[in-house]
């Protein structure tokens, strides 16, 4: 059992109790963090004075080489280790002798494990954030593509205006850019380095923090060294936007699979992403949209987990702690794939328009139009939605719509009817008059479009993957 202490102790630690207590076997995952923390934390000993130029050159040239072998298979993550950072200092100290054990110097597996975990998160945030801009982009491919397909808008389930498919992709566009700009302000907010703060009081040692955090990356150091090493704030709002983003993806999918069944048959989902049934050989079933939905709850359990882990903990650092790892490192996995797997799926679907515009025309969405039409010819609002009604019920009744009637039907129900009534109710006509901000109309359509197309072509990624990269 290799474990970084044991002085104090004087007998083994039970054979349960070790494997209870270590973490070996998920943070392993954070053995590149893990790796890059030390070499900035070794650089920073030598420029203070601590370390020697040659013992940090032994170091970085260590801690190089156990990333390299682990990267190519030359040597194994195994459980001989509690954790991963007792795995890399045994390792980096077998092969380099005595200036492995000086690494450690200045700093605890409290704040160094702060610091691989905020690396981590830091990195995970952007790769999300590049799911959700590929999905963006899809989003705005669509709504370019489909300014002129009709559709039922819905409330209630029950169908109420008319709209485009472009107006409908619009609003999930919104939804995905919102989860977008919080990964930008975790992002922000975060990136503090919390290495030097020790086990929760600092150190004796002339450390250069505000040096580390620059050589990581970080705005700075962060600044009280209790909270650093206590401080999971960021983890939650990490999986609190998670869950958000899953909450997004859940709703869309309903609609996905609503808009592909029989009864709707709005869309036609690729073959790649649906799978049929073992028995009912007509079945093509929206799989990939139930499980997304589904993955949902696994998000929010993690966030849910981590509330509950974090509510109850005095300050410091404590070991209940160690749970934030499986959970985060599995949501976050989850929805990555979750998204990669909607965008794929949205971005090879097929509309079916005819479908659409005949669903809008056969559900009324039509008929506030057809009241604001006698409205313009000088009947009262409320007069006018009561002579509509009697106009709906009597489309009902004969298994028709609005613009399907003759003009002798329409004068039986009230003679302020005219000709133009039929423009009136069309459903081009209908969505063209929705000309404010944020409307369906052609007009305001293309003007947010052109927003949105600056949205994409300006995200916050780039000012940030620049550096990332060249670090």
């Amino acid at each position: 059992m290799a474990q970084l202490w044991g002085g104090r102790f004087t007998k083994e630690t039970d054979q349960l109790v070790y494997h209870f207590n270590a973490s070996i076997s998920f943070d392993r995952k954070l053995f590149e963090e893990d790796i890059e923390g030390s070499i900035a934390h070794a650089v920073m000993l030598e420029k203070q004075g601590i370390l020697s130029e040659e013992e940090k050159n032994a170091i970085v040239k260590g801690l190089v080489g156990i990333r390299e072998d682990v990267k190519n298979g030359r040597l194994e993550i195994t459980d001989a280790y509690e954790d991963i950072h007792s795995f890399v200092e045994a390792n980096l100290t077998e092969r380099i002798g005595d200036a492995g054990k000086k690494l450690h110097t200045g700093r605890s597996r409290n704040d160094q494990v702060a610091l691989d975990m905020k690396l981590y998160i830091r990195k995970e945030i952007l790769h999300v954030a590049e799911e959700l801009d590929a999905l963006l982009h899809t989003l705005l491919d669509v709504m370019e593509e489909n300014k002129e397909t009709y559709m039922p808008g819905f409330t209630h389930l029950q169908k109420a205006q008319p709209i485009t498919l472009s107006h409908h992709m619009g609003a999930y566009f919104e939804m995905f850019h919102r989860d977008s700009l919080r990964m930008r302000d975790i992002y922000k907010r975060m990136n503090y380095c919390p290495l030097g703060s020790g086990a929760l009081a600092g150190t004796t040692y002339p450390l250069d923090r505000g040096y580390t955090a620059s050589l990581l990356g970080f705005e700075g150091p962060t600044l009280n060294s209790m909270d650093s090493v206590a401080d999971r704030d960021y983890l939650i709002e990490f999986l609190s936007s998670l869950a958000t983003v899953m909450m997004h993806l859940s709703r869309f999918c309903e609609e996905v699979i609503i808009w592909n069944s029989n009864e709707y048959r709005f869309i036609e989902i690729d073959d790649a992403y649906s799978t049929g049934s073992s028995i009912m050989p007509q079945k093509k079933n929206p799989d990939i949209a139930e499980l997304v939905r589904g993955k949902t709850g696994r998000v929010y359990g993690a966030l849910v987990s981590i509330l509950t882990v974090m509510k109850g903990i005095p300050l410091a650092y404590n070991k209940d702690m160690q749970e934030d790892k499986e959970l985060t490192f599995d949501a976050v996995d989850t929805v990555k794939g979750c998204l990669a797997l909607f965008t794929g799926m949205l971005k090879t679907m097929k509309f079916n328009r005819e479908v659409m515009a005949a669903s809008a025309m056969n559900g009324f969405t039509n008929a506030t139009d057809a009241a604001d039409y006698l409205v313009g010819k000088g009947v009262p609002f409320r007069d006018a939605h009561g002579i509509i009604g009697r106009l709906v019920l009597y489309c009902i009744d004969k298994n028709t719509c609005i613009e399907a009637l003759s003009m002798e039907e329409f004068k039986e129900i009230s003679p302020v009817f005219e000709a133009d009534i039929y423009d009136a109710v069309s459903l081009k006509a209908c969505v063209e008059r929705r000309l404010t901000i944020g409307a369906p109309g052609p007009e305001a359509m293309d003007e947010v479009i052109g927003k949105y197309k600056e949205i994409v072509e300006n995200s916050w990624l780039l000012g940030v993957l620049p550096k990332e990269m060249a670090k």
